[in-house]
């Protein structure tokens, strides 16, 4: 069976990598064209488009050409998947830790 990535699998794999780490945290900040973007990595212009490229495939950014530049923004609504799920995550976690503790608290009474 082919191993098919949802959008959050996507989002998360291109998150996983420092270098497009650090694009989203200037992407925050605003629009930026790719050159100015490239200009802190200390990598070649094509290698680090395909950094932009993983980022742009699952939806964390978006680019257009304008004039004779490309310009790059964040696309708010995958990450706003990625902290919806991270949440939920969170809720559930919590729920099992207070069932523990509700359990721990039981046995320790029937214990003394």
């Amino acid at each position: 069976m082919p191993y098919h990535s949802s959008p959050l699998d996507l989002a998360f794999h291109a998150l996983s990598d420092p270098t497009r780490r650090a694009v989203v945290t200037r992407l925050a900040d605003g629009e930026v064209a790719v050159s100015a973007l490239a200009e802190p990595f200390d990598m070649a212009l094509p290698s680090f488009v395909q950094h932009l490229k993983v980022l742009e495939d699952c939806g964390l950014i978006a680019s257009e050409k304008r004039g004779r530049s490309r310009w790059c923004r964040l696309m708010p609504e995958r990450f706003d998947e990625a902290a919806d799920w991270m949440e939920a995550e969170r809720r559930r976690l919590a729920e099992r830790l207070d069932r523990l503790e509700v359990y721990l608290d039981n046995k320790e009474k029937e214990d003394e």
